[in-house]
């Protein structure tokens, strides 16, 4: 018999549910959230795995997988649970985790420093200026592009959760 010694960390339950995934712990491992998961289909992604490891309190193991990153949160696991566990708030407070302790791929990054910068995660150039006219569209679509209070408004929702922390060296 295989003994796996298990240990609490009451520090990292309280983070997981100040961040909103207190829930995790009404999982009973039935499964039907992996059963259903498009994402599930067609990469190495498990929910179950996902929500067990938080259930062990396994944060480094988790906040380091690439795992956690393929949740296109669609909700469908949310829709099917039997307990009702919100899974996407558990995997949405992991990836805070995983952001605030440093882990975040180059492509991530890239789009939280195109959306600090400019309010869009794309940037919009020339050539995409120059599709929108010929489609007849303003060169600059009616977003905080063209609405200099809406950008600062943004700006000042970015600042005021800290979101420029993730865009830092």
């Amino acid at each position: 018999m295989i003994h796996i010694e298990v240990k609490s960390n009451p520090e990292f339950e309280k983070e997981l549910a100040a961040l909103g995934g207190a829930d995790v712990k009404l999982c009973f491992q039935c499964g039907t959230c992996t059963a259903s998961c498009p994402s599930g289909r067609r990469t190495s992604y498990r929910v179950r795995k996902i929500m067990r490891m938080a259930q062990l309190d396994m944060k480094e193991e988790i906040i380091s997988s690439q795992e956690l990153w393929e949740c296109s949160t669609c909700y469908t696991c949310v829709e099917r649970c039997p307990r009702q566990v919100p899974i996407v708030d558990v995997i949405v407070a992991l990836r805070n985790m995983a952001v605030a302790a440093g882990h975040i791929y180059p492509a991530h990054k890239k789009t939280a420093v195109n959306l600090y910068k400019t309010g869009h995660t794309v940037p919009i150039n020339d050539e995409i200026k120059a599709q929108r006219k010929a489609l007849g569209l303003p060169e600059v679509p009616p977003t905080v592009l063209s609405d200099s209070a809406a950008a600062a408004d943004l700006k000042k929702i970015l600042d005021a959760t800290k979101f420029d922390v993730i865009c830092k060296e």
